[in-house]
Formats: C-alpha cells, structure tokens, sequence
C-alpha cells in the first residue's frame, strides 16, 4: 500500500459526507423506538435468564418477542433460536399460512437462490409445489419496478400469499424502498383484501426508518445473523406479523396444540436482547461502509448498485466484473482484511440451496454472519460480487485499502 491509496480513499470520505448525516439521524429514530420498547415493556434482569427443555413458562422470551414485534410494526412475533436462517424462516412462514390448493404469488421476480428448492422452481423433497401449493412468479417491469397491475390480475380465488423480496438476492434488480413497497401493499390490499401480503426483510431492517409491518406488509421474515443480530447473536430468525398468521406460523414451528407456547431459549436470550439493542447502530455502520466502497469503486470504472448517492434500503452493494479472476480477486482482498481465517483463500465450491459455484469471503466471528463484513458471489455472467456488512465503519475503510492494494494495478 502507498499513499496514494490513502489519499484516494480520503477524496472518497469527503464525497460520502453529506449523505451520511441522513443515515445517524435514521439509526437515531430506530434506535430511540427500540429503546421505548425497551422501557414501555419494563425489561428487567430477571428476564435475561433463558430457559431448558421445553421453554414453558418463559417470561423473558415472551416479552422479548413481543417488543421485537412492536419494534417491527407488527402485532405478534416469534424469534426463536430454532429458526437457522432468513430461508428457514420465510419457508415456515409460508408452510404455516398455506394449504394443499392454495396459490403463492412472488410479486418481486424470481426469489433469492437459496428459496428455488423450498417452492419447487427446483426439484427438491418437501417442496411447497410437492405439497399441492402453486407458485406463480411475477416478473418485474422493465424498469426495474413492481408490476403490481400484474400481480392484482394474476391472483385468484386461490391466492393465500402474496410474497415480495425486499432486497436484490443475486441479481442486478434494485433492492425495493419501504415507500415502493407501501404503494404496492396499499395497491393490492384495495383490489385483494383478503389476500396475506408476507415480506422477505432480510438485509433491511433498520436501514430505513420504518419496516415493511409498518405500512401494510401482514408478515416480514428474517435472520438474527444479519441485521437485527448486531453481530452478536449466534444464531435465530424471526417471524412478525398479524397475529392470526403469527398463531398458524407458530403451530408449524413446533406442532399443532403447542405452537408458540413450546420452544427454550437456552443461553441465547441475554445475547438477543443485547442484539435489538445495539442493531440500529451497527446497521447504519454497515451501510456508511457500504456507501464508501461504492464511491471508490464506481470513481474507478466498476459498476456498482445502489450508487453511493442512491437511497438505501438494505446492506447489500453489487459489484459487476465482467470476468472470474478480479471477482475471486476482491473477494479474496475481502477475505485478508478478516479479524477471522484471514489466511484463508477463498475458491469457488458448491454449495447447497445454489445451482452454481460460490465463493464465499466470510471472515467473521458467526459463521454465515451477513452483518459481518463479507461477500460472496455464484460463478456465472457478468461475475457479479455481492458485499455486505462491516460492524465498524473503520473495518470497511482498512478492507477497502487491501482491495485496492489488490485489484487496481495502476493505483500505487
């Protein structure tokens, strides 16, 4: 490394300044109404302790997911450590609200990868298509928008769900605002009252001001090991929503009879609490880092989505390469620059839930952490890398000197 790498990325600071003022006064707003939660349920010590077997009678948890859904917008919630990932837990909200006959609408395009084999777009034992659930995908615009006139006309009698992706998964389609979203729930609740609008909120939450329960969604699914982990959580998802679909979500979770009332939290409560609490801080770290290597990125010719100036609306920044060797090349910079398995040389593998290769850069405490500075990317055209993460802002800043150290030959 030079100087002249550092004087680039203080060219890069100086041109991210402005628009980061926006991004503290959102983690204000979303940090003060966590702490009302906080305070409006009485969170004490004694709520911290967890608990063994089957969990009955555990107040604490309780509690928690009931603030954790107030924090969301929503009526009731379930987050449990049971639930290992944003896949598991989109994929127990929709086995807990549909039946054998009933149709699945995904109004957002083609769903994150990982999501193919749960709805039968690949074969795979278990999937909802096996069950006798239809799913429909509706394209997006070709502007990159919602066809929500399309999604009103495709559904039926037996439409039960209709399912948007917040954010991009592995493709180059702009992740969805929570106004874009508003505006399309508003759209479909008028024509579909009876329709169950569920939301994919991983990579989102806490980077705007308002979740997707807040204006309209009737579920939003994600993973404690992203967002609303802070990093620190090992493990667990989360279902909000209406408290009728949270009560049919819950029966699935365990069984029938039981539903929310079964399920220990083990030693994992305290570290939850924990979580919500330092989120809305550690999310707007990532995204200030997010926005700094888009800025240095973009000024030397990659493509890159959302742009530094864009509106954000989740961690994820994609980096276009057009070819495999500077792809495996700034993920393996990534991987350097790692507080954990720094060593280690990422190489493209398969992976499950993925029809294609992946090489996953993931130095991080939680393994799968996507709140921890990583990225990943599947080993096909236009070799696209997908970035997200960074607890501190200053951990992005020093990765950022290793890509450029690695990758730009002439910026020395």
């Amino acid at each position: 490394m030079t100087i002249d790498i550092l004087k680039y990325i203080e060219v890069c600071k100086r041109d991210i300044e402005p628009g980061q003022r926006e991004l503290e006064r959102i983690a204000l707003t979303n940090q003060e109404r966590v702490l009302e939660a906080f305070w409006r349920h009485r969170v004490a010590q004694t709520d911290l302790a967890g608990s063994t077997g089957y969990g009955l009678s555990d107040v604490g948890r309780d509690k928690f997911e009931a603030m954790f859904a107030e924090v969301f917008g929503a009526q009731a919630g379930l987050v449990r450590p049971q639930i290992v990932s944003g896949t598991h837990a989109i994929s127990l909200a929709m086995y807990g609200l549909l039946r054998p006959g009933d149709e699945l609408i995904y109004a957002t395009g083609m769903p994150y990868d990982t999501l193919h084999s749960a709805l039968g777009l690949r074969p795979a034992s278990g999937s909802l298509q096996e069950w006798g659930v239809h799913v429909n995908v509706v394209d997006l615009l070709p502007d990159g928008g919602i066809d929500v006139a399309g999604v009103i006309e495709r559904c039926n009698e037996r439409t039960k769900l209709v399912m948007f992706q917040r954010s991009r998964g592995y493709s180059l389609r702009r992740s969805f605002t929570i106004s874009e979203l508003a505006d399309a729930f508003a759209r479909l609740k008028a024509a579909r009252p009876k329709v169950y609008i569920g939301v994919d909120n991983c990579y989102g939450e806490f980077v705007e001001a308002q979740e997707p329960c807040h204006v309209g969604a009737d579920l939003a699914m994600g993973s404690l090991i992203k967002n609303p982990g802070a990093g620190i959580a090992p493990t667990g998802g989360y279902v909000v929503g209406r408290a009728d679909a949270i009560e049919q979500v819950a029966a699935r979770l365990v069984a029938p009879g039981t539903a929310a009332e079964y399920g220990p939290t083990g030693p994992y409560l305290l570290t939850m609490y924990q979580a919500l609490f330092l989120a809305p801080h550690i999310v707007m770290q990532a995204v200030k880092g997010s926005r700094l290597l888009a800025r240095a990125l973009s000024g030397l010719g990659y493509r890159v989505t959302p742009t530094f100036d864009a509106p954000r609306t989740d961690l994820i920044l994609s980096i276009e390469f057009g070819d495999p060797a500077p792809l495996l090349a700034f993920c393996r910079a990534i991987q350097s620059a790692a507080p954990i398995d720094a060593h280690v040389r990422p190489e493209p593998d398969a992976m499950a839930g993925y029809a294609d290769e992946i090489v996953m850069a993931a130095g991080t405490f939680i393994q799968g952490a996507s709140l921890e500075l990583s990225a990943d990317a599947p080993i096909r055209p236009p070799y696209i890398a997908y970035v997200q993460g960074g607890l501190t802002y200053e951990h992005v800043e020093i990765a950022l000197r290793r890509v450029l150290d690695q990758i730009v030959p002439n910026l020395r």
